[in-house]
């Protein structure tokens, strides 16, 4: 059962993402503006942004920092239209509790987690006014439980998950759209950081292609690949006396 409307056409439609200067974010976006979306792509690197820009004819470039809350408001004020929003931004450096950073940690939970509730300050007012819409939060199975190096990743990225089914629960009966987006390992400069296998890693055009079938299936939560997610997903129902051995046997650490 579809659990928001389905969206099989994309012509006419306003699409923001933020966090498109590269990985998932840049991929979706390029998806999206061949499929006749009106694609809007924000992040840091205003260069990355003005070369998407040269390579899309028609779509438009916002840089921002997604920790600047005044400059999201901004943009969202200055566009016309506003049918998506998809917050694909992200940061992540592997951490342990034997080598702890708070800056680290404050670092992962401005960008993964405040920067999306700064976009939510920025968009929902509007969204909730037209009586239409669709946010879509970029997470990761990350989330789903705790695992080694992911001190400061995976709670963000929990959080991040929790706040998209609240917002489903408060919105759905608004005419707003929900999605959540939970990736495994994708080639992206964020996971170049790991020094450890990546079990069934893809590429971001993967990753594109799974975000918008999930869309137009009207899913609320968009997971790949399945033979990785669905296995995180069962690892974090185990008692955690079966969980924390499993996790170390698998990683080895």
């Amino acid at each position: 059962m579809a659990l928001n409307p389905p969206i099989t056409d994309w012509r006419g439609k306003t699409v923001w993402l933020i966090g498109a200067s590269s990985g998932i974010g840049r991929a979706t976006a390029q998806l999206l503006h061949g499929q006749g979306a009106q694609v809007v792509v924000s992040a840091r690197h205003a260069d990355a942004l003005q070369r998407f820009v040269a390579e899309h004819p028609g779509a438009h470039a916002l840089p921002l920092d997604a920790a600047d809350p005044a400059a999201l408001r901004a943009a969202a004020d200055g566009l016309e239209q506003l049918d998506a929003v998809i917050y694909c931004a992200g940061y992540y450096r592997p951490q342990r509790a034997t080598a702890y950073s708070l800056a680290e940690m404050q670092q992962h939970l401005q960008v993964n987690y405040v920067g999306a509730l700064h976009l939510l300050d920025a968009v929902l007012p509007r969204l909730l006014r037209q009586g239409h819409g669709h946010i879509s939060l970029v997470a990761s199975v990350a989330g789903y439980s705790g695992l080694p190096q992911s001190l400061a990743y995976g709670p963000t990225k929990a959080a991040l998950i929790n706040l998209a089914e609240t917002l489903y629960l408060d919105l759905h009966d608004r005419g707003i759209g929900v999605s959540l987006v939970c990736p495994g390992f994708v080639q992206t400069p964020l996971t170049a950081h790991n020094d450890f296998p990546m079990p069934a890693l893809i590429t971001p055009e993967a990753a594109a292609f799974a975000i918008l079938r999930g869309w137009r299936r009207g899913q609320f939560e968009i997971h790949f690949p399945k033979r990785f997610t669905l296995w995180m997903k069962a690892l974090a129902l185990l008692p955690y006396r079966a969980y924390f051995p499993a996790i170390r046997r698998m990683t080895g650490l």
